[in-house]
């Protein structure tokens, strides 16, 4: 070949093979119910929650009870807080959310999960910095089931020698 190859698309002229065609990345476009919501379903250790989110003034809703009353601990509710301060907008969505399963800690990180992945259907460009922080990703660590001839799932019986 007497000419110079330079890059993969003189490689592929060369060859008689046309460049790949560019793909544009098409944007995502928001997922909204008639009344202006979006729903998604979190989960966490054996609690699911399905959450709807909308715009408004911050009130947060589980179970029919407000956030203070439902998660009585601190924690729990910073937990459920960390979505909107990550993605910076904090008391602009009312949440309403139904849990199941689980205890206190597990039913917190599930509505935190479905608060994440509704918030990025309902404006999907905060999808970035709740991606970069984690939240959309299911925690699928569960409890070890029990094993027959155990304790506990790997606790032994105590060893007698006499």
């Amino acid at each position: 070949m007497a000419e110079q190859i330079n890059s993969l698309e003189d490689l592929g002229t060369a060859a008689g093979v046309d460049a790949a065609p560019e793909v544009e990345a098409t944007p995502r476009e928001p997922v909204r119910d008639e009344l202006g919501r979006s729903y998604a379903t979190g989960r966490r250790k054996d609690a699911t929650a399905r959450v709807w989110i909308k715009p408004g003034s911050g009130k947060v809703t589980v179970n029919g009870k407000e956030l203070n009353t439902y998660f009585a601990r601190p924690v729990l509710q910073m937990i459920l807080r960390q979505p909107f301060t990550v993605a910076g907008v904090e008391d602009q969505f009312d949440v309403m959310a139904t849990v199941k399963g689980g205890g206190l800690s597990g039913q917190a990180g599930a509505v935190k999960h479905g608060i994440s992945r509704a918030l990025q259907l309902y404006d999907p460009s905060l999808r970035g910095a709740l991606k970069a922080a984690g939240f959309l990703t299911r925690d699928s660590r569960v409890v070890e089931r029990k094993k027959f001839g155990r304790r506990k799932a790997r606790r032994s019986f105590q060893f007698s020698k006499r």
